[in-house]
């Protein structure tokens, strides 16, 4: 059901609470090496890596990269990348065996084979990386060549997730991505030939010229090629934030309401397909292990999405890149120059950062219920926490107008959305935010 005042409000994605937005300059540096020095084996860990490189700037594109002019610049970084590696794990003394490892962009593919190969072995040695760790890499397919692949086998990579966004040509030239589907199909065999089995596709909605036929043809189309997961993200346009995001036409976006159909048209066309809706935007296999996850009520956020990794303890590695640790988050310096500075002096880069206080976690807790079920029920959460569920009445008054409008219910302590509520999930979870001061500047909108 749209309801424009809702689908269009400005929210955070709230992968993290509090969200990244609301970090401090200075306090990640200086709580982060406590923090590192304050862990220990009792708490498993998840690495991520960003790559800050692209082949090419994709005009949809709101992460932080650039284009790498020669190779000798992504050598330098894979360097100096090693060299945090070896640094922060220094740091930790007792390091808790690693159960997930993310290499995220940019592209990652950027790096060399050889390089992969370096960086993977600098991983194993400065952490204890479980046999059965999920190690993931994210993969512009245009860019990937077989010797990638053997390097990434070789490695021990498990998962590749592929950007593919929309398989139509037209809408490719709209945001300079042309990719055809028989390169996607040819990299996903090469793929699953080496032994990398587990394949994600990215869908994106709400693109220049994009309707909800391209939308459903898309989600068709990675489902035809058998992927495991589907993330379907909305597009959101902040060419003020991200100067590529100039080169689209702002006129050639679609409006609110053709957005809200689209996210409809993709979640009816991969659901009749097969795959488990998991959260606001992600879809498995049912034999998949993020969708047994969800079934179960194990199924987490984070940086990186919806995620069955049971570490609490992130730590991010490269320029912009964020950890998350038990006292709080911390922001790497987000340019690559600050980043290898700070890396080249023998210094942890962490620029931001926010320690999270005994309620922070309480809210964390239940904007993650809402985010991954759907619904929570505030007395056991709080209970958890040493809480009286009554500290979070606050919410229930920013509830009202969701459950006037039928999108949610409260019934006691147990707060749940509709069916009709199933767009409004970030709506419910912005209610247990207190701090929330929605700007269209600085959050993308709820569908």
């Amino acid at each position: 059901m749209f309801l424009h005042r809702h689908a269009t409000a400005a929210l955070p994605r709230y992968t993290s609470y509090p969200p990244a937005n609301r970090f401090e300059d200075g306090a990640g540096g200086a709580l982060y090496p406590w923090w590192l020095e304050q862990l220990t084996s009792s708490e498993p860990l998840s690495l991520y890596l960003h790559v800050p490189f692209c082949a090419q700037l994709c005009w949809y594109c709101g992460c932080h990269t650039s284009v790498a002019n020669d190779s000798s610049r992504v050598d330098r970084f894979v360097g100096r990348l090693i060299q945090e590696i070896l640094h922060v794990s220094s740091r930790i003394s007792d390091p808790g065996e690693v159960c997930s490892i993310h290499f995220g962009g940019g592209t990652p593919t950027m790096m060399s084979p050889e390089a992969m190969g370096r960086v993977m072995a600098a991983l194993r040695a400065a952490f204890p990386v479980r046999p059965d760790a999920e190690i993931a890499v994210e993969i512009d397919p245009r860019t990937l060549d077989d010797a990638h692949v053997e390097a990434m086998a070789a490695a021990g990579v498990t998962r590749a997730s592929l950007g593919v966004q929309d398989v139509d040509p037209e809408v490719q030239c709209a945001i300079n991505r042309i990719q055809p589907t028989e390169l996607l199909a040819d990299r996903i065999g090469a793929l699953r030939a080496a032994g990398i089995r587990s394949i994600n596709a990215d869908l994106m909605y709400g693109l220049p010229g994009q309707t909800v036929a391209h939308v459903r043809r898309s989600s068709d189309t990675v489902t035809a090629l058998g992927v495991d997961r589907v993330a379907v993200f909305g597009y959101a346009h902040v060419p003020w934030f991200k100067k590529n995001q100039g080169a689209i036409d702002a006129a050639q976006l679609p409006g609110a309401e053709e957005r809200f159909e689209q996210a409809e048209a993709a979640e009816a066309q991969l659901v009749a397909d097969g795959y488990t809706a998991i959260g606001i935007d992600h879809f498995a296999r049912p034999q998949d292990s993020l969708a047994m996850a969800a079934a179960e009520g194990r199924l987490r956020r984070n940086f990186q999405g919806y995620t069955d990794d049971p570490a609490q303890t992130l730590i991010g590695f490269g320029p912009s890149s964020i950890s998350a640790l038990p006292g709080g988050y911390a922001q790497n310096a987000p340019h690559l120059k600050q980043w290898s500075e700070a890396v080249e002096a023998g210094k942890l880069s962490a620029q931001r950062g926010l320690g999270v206080t005994a309620e922070d976690k309480l809210r964390r807790s239940v904007i993650e219920r809402v985010l991954c079920d759907g619904r929570v029920d505030l007395g056991p959460v709080a209970a958890r926490h040493g809480r009286d569920p009554a500290d979070l009445i606050d919410a229930f008054e920013r509830l009202v107008p969701l459950v006037q409008d039928g999108l949610a219910t409260v019934d006691g302590w147990q707060v749940a959305a509709t069916m009709a509520g199933r767009r409004y999930w970030r709506s419910i979870a912005a209610c247990f935010d207190p701090e929330l001061a929605p700007s269209a500047g600085r959050h993308s909108v709820a569908v």
